[in-house]
């Protein structure tokens, strides 16, 4: 792929190889949105895989898919965001207008509206028991919000909210890559516990499907807002559950907990999902993405050390 620049990111989508820049940008707002095409346009930096980001002005921001599997997710949240957001007690980007490909870049592109706001890493929280809180209520709104018609979880969502068997074969395989990083027996038999916890009676609900630090932002210390609803569907809430692992620990977790008030069986699914999606993490971003890698071994960690 190449060396990424602040401002340049190659791609591959439908297999052309493309470039986003900011020249690009700017001309698919002119050609599309021509009355906010004289707002400054500024590269964000992100950890982030799946999109390059853009601050348009001071209220706006261009979000544009970099790889093939996030172009439909901006479709998604075009349609899902602007009808959930307003019950969530924690701030969300909502889609203000979705842009169509054109000038050689293939996919789908949205403008949304600018959130203020840092990565919510646990140093930057003054308070992680508020945030445990704060976080709580929103994963509490959003699984009780009306999943009528909801995208379901499974292939769109990368398999998140599924039943934790479903993700059995690509568990154990990031479990094997990992040998000399973790005990690797002690990942596999932390993951067959897992899968022998009762899988998802009830209905299906509505779940963020990613959260962790770097999808969350605080302000001043106290956690502000959720971004970053690519993997959402409709599908086992213990999947956002395992925030608890990712983010938290400690009193901070049991605060979750106490929030959500989830039964037995899903908190424990939720520390399965932050195993799975640690491992698998981890062992894909290991080399390439340094505060994904992080993130992924503390979710491991915390997992692991949790154990019943």
């Amino acid at each position: 792929m190449g060396t990424l620049s602040q401002r340049e990111r190659r791609f591959s989508m439908s297999g052309f190889d493309l470039t986003v820049n900011e020249s690009l940008v700017a001309g698919l707002l002119v050609d599309q949105f021509p009355e906010w095409c004289h707002l400054p346009l500024k590269r964000i930096k992100s950890a982030g895989t799946g999109n390059a980001i853009y601050r348009l002005g001071d209220q706006k921001a261009v979000r544009l898919p970099l790889v093939s599997w996030a172009a439909d997710f901006i479709k998604k949240e075009v349609l899902w965001l602007p009808k959930l957001a307003p019950h969530l007690p924690l701030a969300t980007p909502v889609p203000i207008a979705m842009g169509n490909p054109g000038r050689g870049y293939p996919s789908h592109w949205s403008v949304v509206n600018w959130l203020a706001g840092e990565n919510a890493f646990l140093h930057g929280l003054s308070d992680t028991d508020q945030a445990a809180t704060r976080l709580g209520e929103f994963v509490s709104t959003l699984q009780r919000l009306d999943t009528a018609d909801g995208p379901l979880s499974g292939e769109q969502n990368v398999n998140r909210g599924v039943p934790l068997v479903v993700r059995d074969a690509m568990t154990r395989e990031a479990i094997t890559t990992l040998r000399g990083v973790f005990d690797i027996d002690e990942l596999a038999a932390a993951w067959e516990s897992a899968l022998k916890i009762p899988e998802w009676s009830g209905p299906p609900a509505w779940l963020h499907g990613d959260l962790h630090s770097g999808n969350l932002l605080a302000t001043d210390g106290q956690l502000t807002a959720v971004i970053d609803f690519g993997l959402m569907g409709v599908g086992d809430p213990a999947c956002d559950v395992m925030v608890a692992w990712w983010l938290f620990s400690g009193r901070s977790r049991e605060t979750f907990r106490s929030t959500i008030d989830v039964d037995d069986h899903t908190w424990d699914r939720g520390r399965g999902w932050a195993l799975t999606v640690g491992v698998v993490a981890h062992a894909h971003y290991l080399k390439t993405n340094a505060m994904l890698a992080e993130l992924s071994f503390k979710a491991i960690e915390e997992s692991l050390a949790d154990r019943p």
